[in-house]
């Protein structure tokens, strides 16, 4: 469905340069724009590449370990059902960590793992376990204290002041995240009362 948007996009705007006689123009624009989402793309792959090493000599390092243990009591609050030793603790922490510093796509592989580490704890592989539905809330409103990735492409579209962006980003996702963890809880507590009052159902 997006490839067919995009598609049509652009198919429009070569058929309104080519009604108008702009096509110049719009050939201008592909260059140009092109040029800039390459150069965008380098300097993006370059943040990602500085955080994958972070993490990777985090990881051997044992701070990974560290910091789930350090962060134990709010994940037993978030995962109640997941071991605290398990592998996927740590996966989610690197992913939150990625999150929170706005790069989202040193965040991924992290949480295809954690979301990996999580089915292995699911009792019924065709349904969603509750963990994993709150990690995936949690991490869809993740709360960005440093958006470095949107920081980077203001900075490469030419913004005088890429960073002031931080303020409002960190309000914005503070109340997202706030109301993600009031929901999930509501959510748990409502499996729980249906869990208890034996009609067997499961969200």
């Amino acid at each position: 469905m997006v490839n067919a948007i995009w598609v049509a996009l652009l198919l429009g705007g070569l058929a309104y340069g080519a009604a108008h006689g702009r096509l110049g123009e719009v050939t201008g624009a592909f260059m140009s724009q092109g040029g800039a989402a390459v150069q965008t793309s380098i300097q993006l792959a370059g943040i990602v590449a500085v955080w994958f090493g972070i993490s990777r000599i985090a990881e051997r390092a044992g701070l990974i370990d560290l910091l789930a243990r350090a962060m134990a009591p709010l994940f037993g609050w978030l995962f109640p059902d997941v071991p605290r030793q398990h592998p996927a603790m740590g996966a989610i922490v690197m992913n939150m960590a990625a999150n929170t510093l706005g790069l989202g796509n040193a965040a991924t592989p992290f949480g295809l793992k954690a979301m990996r580490e999580l089915q292995e704890l699911n009792p019924q592989k065709d349904t969603a376990s509750p963990a994993m539905v709150t990690f995936l809330a949690i991490n869809s409103a993740a709360i960005s204290l440093l958006p470095a990735t949107t920081i980077a492409v203001r900075a490469a579209a030419g913004s005088r002041h890429p960073a002031e962006i931080a303020g409002p980003a960190m309000i914005v996702t503070g109340a997202s995240m706030v109301v993600v963890l009031a929901a999930t809880q509501v959510w748990r507590r409502t499996l729980a009362r249906r869990a208890g009052g034996g009609d067997g159902r499961h969200g």
